[in-house]
């Protein structure tokens, strides 16, 4: 089980819109077909998005997974960011969508685990996008609050435990 941080190249704000949200699902859902994981928990920001992935048994290649995952997407995409290209991408004609790496931590235990879903779950509300995580539509806090893992306004009260912070922005 691994928790990841992958931005969008130069921070352009590409992915929290309704057509881009759903070409990034179509690219998970392509990748995952021919090399199965699970998406534990995830939320999909302007600029950069987190999520929770487990692979199958024997399998970490998340790397492979990602590459795909991102060149799915750009190729759905289907233009570049309004950032122009470094001398390197120039060079290999490599499209500016994403930041060529990623940032991932393999989850340890079940604390581990729940910090992160926490710290996933509460982005939007970090980043000053909305005022609880009930309100970020891109973001898998809804399905645990269907499945009745959290409470619809959790991250909303004051008395609430927030999750510190976790991986990288």
């Amino acid at each position: 089980m691994y928790f990841f941080t992958v931005v969008a190249y130069r921070r352009a704000r590409i992915l929290a819109a309704p057509p881009h949200v759903e070409l990034l699902r179509g690219s998970f859902r392509y990748v995952m077909e021919a090399h199965p994981f699970s998406i534990d928990a995830i939320v999909v920001l302007p600029d950069h998005l987190h999520c929770i992935w487990t692979l199958p048994a024997g399998d970490s290649d998340f790397s492979m997974r990602w590459r795909l995952v991102k060149s799915a997407f750009s190729r759905a995409f289907g233009h570049q960011t309004e950032a122009p290209p470094d001398a390197g991408r120039l060079r290999t004609k490599e499209r500016t969508v994403w930041q060529r790496r990623f940032w991932e931590h393999v989850i340890r235990d079940e604390t581990d685990f729940e910090r992160h879903v926490d710290y996933i779950h509460y982005n939007p509300v970090k980043h000053g996008l909305v005022a609880s995580p009930k309100d970020w539509p891109y973001s898998s806090f809804h399905r645990y609050v269907r499945r009745g893992v959290l409470a619809e306004d959790w991250g909303s009260r004051s008395d609430i435990e927030l999750p510190e912070t976790v991986g990288r922005e």
